[in-house]
């Protein structure tokens, strides 16, 4: 940096990897759950299949964090962990793993949690337009589901 800028920082690119995805997304929603007031706790080592972990009246609850995309009025996130080798793609559920998704929807800093038990074992989804057909039954509307506090 030259001495004229030395008192901006630049922004970078932000990476595109999925990695760096889920380290933003997991670093926006410790973030905003610290804002407001929850107590977090955050596991040593990176070989768990939990995120964080809510300490909420004396009680623990493991959160799988995911970053979402709106796609047709659907906000979509995975709820099953991928892995590459030479072998094959091979997925993994969280059932019996975690007891929630916190899911982070970047484009709007919006956090919804959605108990494991109430998505899909492969998929989540949340619905935030209106169903072109009218239906609301059966529906999973994201204002459900915004994260309270």
């Amino acid at each position: 940096m030259e001495a004229a800028d030395s008192k901006r920082l630049p922004a970078p690119e932000p990476s595109k990897h999925p990695v760096d995805v889920g380290l933003r997304t997991e670093a926006a929603i410790v973030s905003e759950l610290v804002r407001r007031s929850y107590q977090v706790l955050i596991p040593f080592g990176t070989n768990q299949r939990y995120d964080i972990v809510l300490d909420i009246g004396g009680g623990f609850v493991r959160a799988q964090c995911k970053t979402a995309r709106l796609r047709n009025g659907v906000i979509r996130f995975s709820t099953r962990s991928a892995r590459s080798n030479t072998r094959g793609n091979f997925f993994r559920s969280y059932r019996g793993e975690v007891e929630i998704f916190l899911v982070f929807r970047p484009d709007t800093g919006q956090i919804y949690a959605l108990p494991i038990d109430e998505v899909p074992a492969s998929e989540g989804w949340l619905r935030v337009d209106e169903t072109r057909n009218g239906q609301q039954e059966g529906v999973r509307w994201a204002r459900d589901y915004e994260l309270p506090g």
